[in-house]
């Protein structure tokens, strides 16, 4: 992996925010990306398969040991955490928080063997909250990178790291997210993952140049808001669990698609359309996915944009996490999905991007389009609201100056 080598006004800025906060230098720096999702829209959780990459935006901290038994992170624009090592069980009260993610990553890695200290991190992030790039992801990312390399020798690999990370959110945090987030940004670059064997995923890198086609990736932040929708994203994952249920599993990849099928009647007698078309969605994303990994592999970007197309099409029909339950007025990631539709004029293609309901969509736009799709996006969503990103090789690793 190409060693990563921070701009000279990050490291200035990261130093200032760290002298006043802390009121000394730091000694080291450590970097994690965010990720965008390619293909598998909500498979993960259900231990299916994604394509995945890290982007070139990013959460960055200065970091020193401090001598105490306290954690103390200060991330710019926010108040500061402090996270004392006597406590590593989950707090009731620090559910949905940043605390909880701290605290919960500590809490794995004492599990492991490893004698975390105390230590002061100033963070600066391009990963905004609620973006849709998993910020949340890079932060636990960011945080497992820290104490792997300062006190556990780097002994935990770039995967495990991904799975520290899930645990904390699932556990500690509260939010039962899948690992596709955590797995793109700390491994790097754009890859495939099963994770089928939730103990072993296997993970593929897909060397690919999306330029190369005449394309860029973008992400198009809806401005919508995250808040208050944890009960729409944990609904994904009770429908799908009871669906499982059903057949006496775990997740819908130890069930055939041909046995679900065979009981669909059943099933929407007991559990509702709803979850039955959630689980259909999953089925055939599932086998979306190595067919878009083929399709880059064999460079038929046509038959790749036809297949996000697909994605899209199936997470908004099937899937329905575009427009949260009862909202009418704010339909965020409706309209912007519309306007892609408008201004790719027939090319390209868009999709829901993540857990959806909020948060971001993802469109391949030609570079001919590009100009004119950018402003048409910002003139109606707000000035910036269109990201233009790359795939970043590294995943979450120490940094330097």
């Amino acid at each position: 992996m190409a060693k990563l080598i921070l701009a000279p006004e990050t490291v200035s800025a990261l130093n200032a925010g760290f002298a006043a906060t802390f009121g000394c230098a730091p000694e080291r720096y450590f970097s994690a990306p965010g990720r965008t999702e390619i293909g598998g829209n909500h498979t993960d959780h259900q231990r299916g398969r994604v394509l995945a990459g890290a982007v070139n935006l990013e959460a960055v901290a200065a970091v020193k040991v401090n001598g105490t038994n306290t954690i103390r992170i200060l991330s710019e624009g926010y108040p500061m955490c402090q996270v004392s090592l006597d406590q590593l069980e989950p707090v009731e009260t620090e559910i949905n928080t940043t605390l909880a993610l701290i605290r919960g990553v500590a809490a794995r890695f004492a599990q492991l063997g490893c004698q975390v200290e105390g230590f002061d991190a100033y963070v600066t992030s391009t990963v905004l909250p609620g973006s849709g790039l998993s910020s949340s992801a890079a932060y636990e990312v960011l945080i497992g990178t820290i104490i792997n390399h300062m006190f556990f020798d780097g002994k935990v690999s770039q995967p495990e790291i991904a799975m520290i990370g899930q645990y904390a959110e699932n556990v500690f945090f509260g939010k039962p997210c899948g690992l596709m987030d955590q797995m793109a940004s700390a491994v790097g670059s754009m890859v495939t993952i099963d994770f089928f064997d939730k103990e072993n995923p296997v993970i593929e890198p897909i060397a690919f140049d999306f330029a190369a086609c005449g394309h860029v990736l973008c992400i198009i932040d809806s401005r919508a808001s995250h808040a208050d929708l944890t009960d729409e994203y944990a609904a994904i994952t009770q429908e799908l669990k009871a669906v499982c249920g059903f057949f006496g599993k775990e997740v819908l990849t130890q069930i055939e698609e041909s046995e679900f099928i065979a009981n669909m009647a059943a099933l929407r007698e007991t559990f509702g359309d709803r979850a039955v078309l959630r689980a259909y969605h999953f089925y055939k994303e599932n086998a979306r996915v190595p067919k878009e990994v083929e399709a880059l592999k064999t460079g038929d970007f046509a038959r790749f944009l036809q297949l996000v197309k697909e994605s899209g099409y199936s997470s908004w029909m099937y899937l329905q996490n575009v427009i949260p339950a009862g909202y009418k007025t704010n339909q965020d990631v409706a309209l912007s999905l519309a306007l892609c539709e408008h201004y790719l004029q027939g090319q390209g293609a868009y999709r829901v991007h993540g857990g959806g309901f909020a948060g971001t969509v993802q469109a391949f736009v030609p570079v001919s389009l590009l100009d004119s799709f950018r402003k048409g996006i910002d003139a109606v969503l707000g000035e910036g609201a269109c990201h233009v990103l790359s795939i970043r090789p590294q995943g979450g690793v120490e940094a330097f100056v």
